[in-house]
């Protein structure tokens, strides 16, 4: 894990995207011993003209003013262990905002910034925050359901770096399973973090029975739209294994 920024340092990354009503994802890039990797941040539209940002990324102003207008950044979520590196230069810049991770991840990321709570505590049934079985209670989920479906946000559970840039992200990609071919749990999670496959895999079948699951959007890779309930029955298949 790289040292915590400190300061809003923009690094490369995309425009955002309109996924739903309320509902925007960005690509951006994280330097990894291989090279450069992929990482994706997920704006969710809230009550009261509120937001919540899942995987903080910092952006350049004019992305930034997008955000905003979609409403105020009130609650920072880190949806793992290991996705705290901007996570202090976004609690500088929004300090009312609530810091929320899962249970598990609670001690690791109140080694960068003090966590408000571990729970969806935003008073908005159509976003429900999740802690994902069988890994430790050390990743969060959310489900967020619009009139037009439900989409489901996950960390490392499922990756799908499909389009990896770079020698490096390309070996990092293939030799760790980060969903090259197709979405999979990355090998790395699997063999380090996974802690009940059957818990996990009762999760992800789980979500696959939401009858209007459009999408997945996953931390680090393309967003999973395309039969996003196979998908998840399949890797839940893989852990039967």
């Amino acid at each position: 894990m790289p040292k915590f920024n400190d300061k809003w340092k923009v690094g490369p990354h995309g425009q955002l995207e309109k996924l739903d009503e309320g509902l925007l994802t960005v690509e951006g890039e994280i330097r990894m011993p291989l090279g450069n990797f992929p990482r994706r941040m997920t704006v969710v539209g809230l009550t009261a003209q509120r937001t919540a940002i899942w995987s903080s990324i910092p952006l350049a102003e004019p992305q930034m003013r997008e955000i905003e207008a979609l409403g105020v950044p009130s609650f920072l979520i880190v949806p793992g262990p290991g996705y705290r590196l901007d996570i202090r230069p976004w609690t500088a810049r929004y300090p009312m905002a609530k810091v929320i991770c899962a249970p598990g991840a609670r001690g690791a990321v109140e080694k960068a910034v003090k966590v408000d709570a571990t729970s969806d505590i935003w008073a908005d049934p159509s976003v429900q925050l999740e802690t994902v079985p069988g890994i430790a209670g050390k990743e969060a989920a959310l489900l967020i359901r619009r009139e037009g479906g439900t989409t489901l946000v996950i960390n490392d559970l499922i990756a799908n770096v499909r389009h990896p840039h770079g020698i490096g992200a390309h070996i990092m990609a293939r030799l760790l399973g980060f969903g090259v071919s197709h979405p999979q749990i990355p090998r790395v999670g699997k063999w380090m973090f996974v802690k009940d496959k059957k818990a996990l895999a009762t999760a992800f079948r789980k979500w696959a029975d939401e009858q209007d699951l459009k999408r997945i959007v996953v931390s680090h890779g393309d967003v999973i739209a395309d039969e996003p309930r196979k998908v998840l029955q399949r890797v839940a298949a893989d852990l039967d294994v």
